[in-house]
């Protein structure tokens, strides 16, 4: 089986890879370079035990406050588009703890062997940086921590064994944190990993086992015949294969117009700018600024921000100030660098729920989907690509990713039109 897998981010790199494991032959198509983007500038982080969706308890409140303020985690630019407020609406009748609860306990049924396929990663020959010391989440409010606390029963049953630490005992675990913070939890086994380094050494290992990788070639046209897709174009290219997987990222709603549906995925525009060590134990979120701490050998990122707007890269510098203050009321004697940091902006794919949608797409029958991972790229890939591999190959739907059907939103399904 030939398989034509459109979209070369951490989603559709590890898809490429994993069909071409399983004895697949593989095309993989990129509107750009491989690798960009979300995926080349996130935090890095490998965290099941943090892979709880977007819309939550008090996102709505929330999201009214920061919306007022330019330099706020959240910004929502103003925008009458249908399609645009039908996803916020969406969003916000999934802010509830039920709905945030099933969506967590089905990423980390979907992440369970996450850790342990990175180690297969690095096994096959990939090299990238990757450390194994944990993640802390600190908390200067109160409410917080206990909100945290609720879904810890979640973290324990998948093993991810979580240590809630009060007052100083914070401290002890990282004596970087300043007094300001009343509390944490930390999480012994999450990871942390250089998500550049990451993108190159899955498409350098995915070439070694055959695929071919295009790149510059965004697709315009999906060409048809009866229930099945017969090619992929790109201006004059084209591309046939016996299955296509769309893992286009934030770029994937646009897209799926071609398929003849529309997926909800918009993008959330996140940044990340980089400093020098701090000298920090683990990976850590200053989760009531919103922002995440990674430490790399050489370096420091900080990664944070949601801005719901069009498909744009642009850095908005006042959002990237607000990163770079974030850390100073979190860890003693933090000053920003004097010298001026260069910060890079990502767009996330999100969807109204939080969940991605993985799975078979629209009436096409050689059809599928791999997108809306939202912040959680990295953690879900694997697990994404390994159930994914399987349906796609031999045709057997795993359970973890039945709460991920793209029925979910297309409803009915529409016919599409076989191109002239």
């Amino acid at each position: 089986m030939h398989v034509v897998v459109v979209g070369g981010g951490v989603v559709g790199l590890t898809t490429a890879y994993h069909l071409a494991r399983e004895g697949a032959g593989v095309t993989l198509v990129d509107a750009r370079s491989t690798g960009l983007g979300a995926s080349e500038i996130n935090a890095g982080w490998v965290c099941p035990a943090e892979s709880a969706p977007v819309p939550g308890p008090g996102v709505i409140l929330k999201s009214m406050k920061w919306m007022l303020r330019p330099d706020s985690p959240l910004y929502i630019k103003p925008s009458l588009e249908p399609a645009f407020l039908k996803f916020l609406m969406g969003m916000w009748r999934h802010s509830n703890a039920r709905d945030q609860r099933a969506g967590f306990e089905a990423h980390l049924t979907l992440a369970q062997d996450t850790l342990e396929v990175f180690d297969d990663y690095r096994a096959d020959g990939m090299d990238f940086e990757m450390h194994t010391a944990g993640l802390l989440m600190a908390f200067k409010e109160k409410e917080y921590l206990e909100h945290h606390i609720d879904n810890l029963d979640l973290a324990r049953r998948f093993g991810r064994d979580p240590r809630v630490l009060r007052g100083d005992e914070v401290r002890e675990q990282e004596p970087m944190l300043s007094d300001a913070v009343i509390g944490g939890i930390y999480y012994p086994h999450e990871r942390h990993l250089d998500p550049g380094a990451l993108t190159r050494a899955l498409a350098e290992r995915i070439v070694e086992m055959g695929v071919e990788i295009v790149e510059n070639a965004p697709v315009d046209e999906v060409e048809t015949s009866g229930d099945r897709i017969t090619a992929l174009r790109s201006g004059d290219r084209r591309f046939t294969g016996d299955a296509v997987v769309l893992a286009a990222g934030a770029w994937t709603g646009q897209i799926s117009k071609h398929f003849g549906i529309l997926l909800p995925v918009r993008p959330g525009k996140g940044y990340s700018v980089e400093v020098p060590q701090l000298g920090l134990r683990s990976a850590v979120n200053l989760w009531d600024a919103k922002v995440a701490v990674t430490p790399f050998q050489d370096r420091l990122r900080l990664a944070g921000t949601m801005e719901f707007g069009g498909l744009d890269e642009n850095v908005n510098q006042v959002r990237v100030d607000a990163i770079m203050r974030a850390p100073r009321t979190y860890f003693r004697n933090w000053e920003p660098p004097t010298e001026q940091v260069t910060a890079r902006a990502g767009m996330r794919p999100m969807t109204p729920d939080g969940l991605p949608i993985i799975g078979r797409m629209g009436p096409m029958t050689n059809a599928y989907v791999s997108t809306g991972h939202g912040m959680m790229g990295i953690t879900l890939a694997p697990g994404t690509a390994a159930a994914l591999t399987d349906l796609v190959l031999h045709g057997r739907t795993s359970p973890a990713l039945e709460p991920f059907s793209a029925e979910r939103f297309t409803g009915s399904r529409r016919a599409v039109h076989s191109a002239a």
